[in-house]
């Protein structure tokens, strides 16, 4: 888990107010005290996101996101870790962060604003 859980510290590395966390017994970020991201297994990350951005994401990338039963229904995408590449991986977590962060965090870091489901383009999709 030390080594995916690395690639997500990294990638919230530039977002204010984040501290490591556990959350259900596994490594999680927060932003202030909300958790917004935990690693679910050594190879899984569940992000918190809008429902619309969430549904939006299973549709168009399958092979990087997907959902168990006990994740249907509720704002929460899971990851693929070995699939996802760390541009993308950074870009979704700060958009997991913009749904919990407070409004001066926020504008604190202007360039992430609201959540928006506008994907970098990579990993061949256009």
């Amino acid at each position: 888990m030390k080594g995916h859980f690395a690639r997500v510290l990294a990638a919230a590395d530039s977002l204010p107010n984040v501290t490591e966390s556990i959350w259900y017994r596994t490594p999680a970020l927060r932003a202030r005290r909300k958790c917004f991201a935990r690693m679910k297994n050594d190879t899984t990350l569940v992000l918190l996101l809008p429902m619309e951005m969430k549904e939006m994401l299973l549709a168009a990338r399958p092979e990087v996101f997907f959902e168990t039963d006990h994740y249907r229904g509720y704002p929460a995408l899971l990851v693929r870790m070995a699939v996802i590449d760390d541009d993308e991986l950074a870009h979704w977590i700060a958009q997991s962060w913009a749904s919990v962060a407070t409004k001066t965090d926020l504008r604190s870091r202007p360039d992430i604003g609201q959540p928006q489901p506008n994907p970098p383009l990579t990993g061949g999709f256009a």
